[in-house]
């Protein structure tokens, strides 16, 4: 960037055209945290999709701990006033402009990708990372996002930047807590994971969900992902007694295989109403619904639900995960993890997984969050309780 292209606020290549847009923060609220050390380094990270609900809880508590991430999106006129209120720098770019988006990464060292469904949005970003020479950190929980960007290795390590995908509840502490388990029980051939309590969803969440149905429930057999014809049933005891579960094509189909090699993996979830209704639709039905008109209908009236989880259910609300494994001698292993609710969680787990990658402690190349940090990674923050059974 120019030197009175930073001072007017505005990247250019050329005479007069702008290549994404730039603004300083305005003179920080008489409140905001004083600036310290760990400040400067998160000035080189970029949070996109900052206005969205997650994108916002991020930026808010990245504030509270006195950090200054970039903000960024597509939309100037929303970011402007989210930057004015916490006293940070913003940058708009359209994940369609893959020039602009790769500008607007200039002097970035890590990028936290918040803005969903992944499915459409994390191929654009993370080209424009590898161009850039920018870390990619997001927090999706989707299979084959997470398989796009496996095979993305060679290029990021070329690169040399991280490409470390599903850094918030999805999957930090499953893929944690199934190293452990798998740990436990050198040569399992089976994982199951387990996941109950729920404190709500945002309403980004609701479209990746209503997105994924057109899939059905996806497992890993021998190595390799396959849909079934119907969702398995199942239980679980989450620590007050068996209770029902329904399996789903969930992130830790794919991130589990990477930080494990166990060949065969299922993930399950607490069968509360709603989902199980939805994974047990008969696949043509669930393709219909995957369809574009039927899609824009369902996103209206996503769009009439609250952005999300309040601060009291975020609060209040806890989830646990049970991971199980067997080897081919039928011998098992288990242990069960309570963990904040999951938007809080993922606000701490994908800045600390930002910050450590920025730092440049994590190899170049496809990371999950064990390859890059160890199953204890998630045993770092607060309220997280794990019990070997």
């Amino acid at each position: 960037m120019s030197r009175s292209a930073r001072q007017t606020g505005r990247a250019t290549v050329g005479p007069g055209r702008t290549l994404f847009d730039e603004r300083p923060s305005e003179a920080a609220p008489a409140d905001a945290p004083a600036r310290h050390g760990t400040e400067a380094a998160m000035t080189a990270i970029l949070i996109y999709g900052a206005t969205g609900y997650t994108g916002t809880l991020l930026a808010e508590h990245a504030r509270t701990q006195g950090l200054r991430p970039v903000l960024a999106g597509r939309d100037p006129d929303k970011l402007r006033p989210l930057a004015a209120r916490l006293g940070l720098d913003w940058r708009a770019a359209p994940l369609d402009d893959p020039g602009r988006l790769r500008a607007m990464l200039t002097g970035i060292a890590a990028v936290i990708h918040a803005a969903g469904p992944f499915s459409k949005t994390a191929q654009p970003m993370a080209e424009a990372c590898i161009a850039a020479g920018a870390h990619y950190v997001d927090i999706t929980g989707e299979i084959d996002v997470l398989e796009s960007l496996a095979a993305r290795d060679a290029d990021a390590k070329a690169a040399g930047i991280v490409l470390l995908p599903a850094a918030g509840f999805d999957v930090v502490p499953s893929d944690c807590l199934a190293a452990h388990v798998a740990n436990r029980l050198p040569g399992a051939t089976h994982l199951r994971i387990s996941i109950g309590g729920f404190g709500g969803f945002s309403r980004g969440t609701a479209r990746t969900m209503v997105e994924g149905i057109a899939w059905g429930t996806r497992v890993r057999r021998d190595g390799r992902i396959v849909e079934l014809p119907s969702p398995p049933r199942g239980s679980a005891d989450f620590g007050r007694g068996a209770r029902r579960t329904v399996g789903l094509g969930w992130g830790d189909v794919s991130s589990a295989w990477y930080s494990t090699r166990v060949p065969n993996i299922a993930v399950y979830f607490e069968a509360f109403p709603a989902m199980a209704a939805a994974a047990g639709l008969p696949s043509g039905l669930r393709r219909i619904i995957a369809g574009p008109t039927v899609q824009r209908l369902i996103n209206r009236g996503i769009d009439r639900l609250p952005p999300g989880p309040s601060e009291t259910a975020r609060a209040t609300a806890r989830s646990t995960f049970l991971a199980e494994a067997w080897d081919g001698s039928g011998n098992r292993a288990a242990s069960r993890m309570e963990t904040p609710e999951g938007y809080t969680l993922t606000v701490l787990t994908a800045l600390e997984t930002a910050r450590r990658v920025a730092s440049g402690a994590v190899p170049a190349g496809f990371q999950t969050p064990v390859t890059a940090f160890g199953p204890d990674f998630i045993l770092g923050f607060p309220n997280v309780v794990r019990t070997d059974l």
